[in-house]
């Protein structure tokens, strides 16, 4: 399948996600457009809502609706770990990108007291860093360098922790499905 410029898609139409519901319209996940076509042309899923812009794909035979939104048919039970986990992505979500030093951009990831020094790969010790506050730090303790961290690492809690493609490739059209996981 080819996605067509202007109203009928464009470059960045392959690296769209849409919004998996499971039957119950409770949310499940973000997939890659390619995937969610396939799930809508196996019969596995159906469309929800379509993309705003009308945007199109085409194969050589037939023409697709960009979906925004899909729902699977069948209901499927997901076991839900209790503890979130711990991962580049989801903790620079939960740091808000902020330096837990400084408060710049955090573009690393630092644990307060170094794995060299018998710290552990945990929420609570690790936090989002610029790299010239990880750099600086290096693997010494905060008190040898007189510094206080901006925040308290602890570990994130709540059904929204699943969804955290939904705040990367989030689309106004998944709001509705995204409200209650977010209270």
């Amino acid at each position: 399948m080819s996605a067509a410029r202007s109203r009928e898609g464009g470059p960045g139409t392959a690296r769209r996600h849409v919004l998996l519901l499971n039957a119950s319209f409770e949310p499940l996940t973000t997939l890659p457009l390619r995937r969610a076509i396939l799930l809508v042309l196996r019969e596995k899923a159906e469309v929800v809502h379509g993309d705003d812009a009308g945007t199109v794909l085409h194969s050589a035979t037939r023409a697709y609706d960009v979906p925004s939104v899909i729902r699977l048919r069948r209901y499927i039970s997901v076991p839900y770990s209790r503890r979130v986990p711990l991962t580049r992505v989801a903790l620079m979500r939960r740091d808000r990108h902020t330096c837990g030093y400084c408060g710049k951009k955090a573009e690393t990831i630092d644990h307060v007291v170094p794995r060299s020094r018998g710290g552990a790969h945990m929420w609570e010790n690790v936090v989002a860093a610029c790299k010239p506050c990880n750099h600086r730090k290096a693997d010494k303790f905060l008190d040898e360098l007189g510094w206080e961290l901006r925040i308290t690492p602890k570990v994130p809690k709540g059904p929204h922790w699943r969804l955290i493609n939904g705040d990367l490739h989030g689309d106004p059209q998944w709001e509705p499905y995204m409200a209650h996981l977010a209270a």
